[in-house]
């Protein structure tokens, strides 16, 4: 489904008056974008899509950490780029923090958003929702354990319910492409330097966190050890006007937001005068 037809958008890119391209989208839409954009030899800043890992090791406060990981996997309905979506835990935490959260995604409510009490609305498309489906079941006849969810419901709308998914592996779906709604990825590891080495294994790098009591320990593995765009310490990801903004392998290269986001933008002469 297309809302703008690609041939405008390659005419809009062309045009003498663009100077310069921004997108937030998939990486499918940033490839094509970035191609017709680098034929006109125009910059581009591209923000795409994400599968974001959020750590869990054995001394983080379990309750804090299951409480973010679920709301971060729940914003707007899991339908969005900086959501968190694989959720890995090493051995000695795992099984509870599997169980938390597991009750805590039972919690949500799906239905008509305006209704009282509700927190799942429907997804944006149909296309989208079964898409998403298809990738759960092909993720549990690779191996995958469903322990929520996973069917689509009865009735008008494209809803899809909170789906959990665990015993998720190298090679599912589940781990390897990114989930775009509620479902979310349990990944189970023997420790902290497996869990940095899941976290990296992706061709994504939008969003990371990390989750310990030790905040030093947490902060050098956020600056030195992830590949992610943005990296957080005991919090979801989300976006700040503050701070820089964006990702790095195929979520996209540049900055938005910020000093840094301005610059994108702005063309550094040099001018020389003796």
């Amino acid at each position: 489904m297309c809302l703008f037809p690609v041939k405008k958008v390659k005419a809009l890119i062309e045009h003498p008056l663009i100077k310069a391209v921004s997108l937030t989208g998939s990486t499918a839409a940033g490839k094509s974008i970035a191609s017709n954009a680098g034929a006109v030899i125009k910059k581009v800043v591209l923000e795409l899509g994400g599968s974001d890992p959020y750590i869990i090791l054995e001394d983080a406060d379990l309750e804090k950490a299951v409480e973010i990981c679920v709301n971060s996997r729940m914003i707007n309905g899991g339908q969005s780029c900086i959501s968190a979506k694989r959720f890995i835990a090493v051995a000695s935490v795992f099984e509870e923090f599997e169980e938390r959260f597991t009750a805590q995604m039972q919690m949500q409510r799906m239905g008509p958003p305006l209704h009282e009490g509700v927190n799942l609305g429907p997804m944006a498309r149909f296309d989208l929702r079964d898409q998403l489906h298809r990738q759960v079941t092909r993720s549990i006849k690779q191996g995958a354990k469903l322990l929520l969810g996973g069917a689509i419901p009865l009735g008008l709308g494209a809803f899809y319910p909170p789906t959990v998914l665990t015993d998720v592996r190298h090679g599912m779906l589940a781990y390897q492409e990114e989930l775009f709604g509620p479902v979310a990825a349990l990944i189970k590891v023997a420790d902290q330097q497996e869990a940095i080495r899941c976290a990296n294994d992706t061709i994504f790098g939008l969003g990371a966190a990390v989750f310990t009591r030790d905040v030093k320990k947490g902060e050098h593995i956020a600056t030195q050890e992830l590949q992610s765009g943005c990296c957080f310490v005991n919090d979801s990801v989300k976006s700040d006007p503050r701070l820089p903004f964006g990702g790095i392998k195929q979520s996209g290269y540049g900055r938005e937001l910020a000093e840094t986001g301005i610059r994108e933008f702005v063309n550094i002469k040099t001018v020389y005068i003796k």
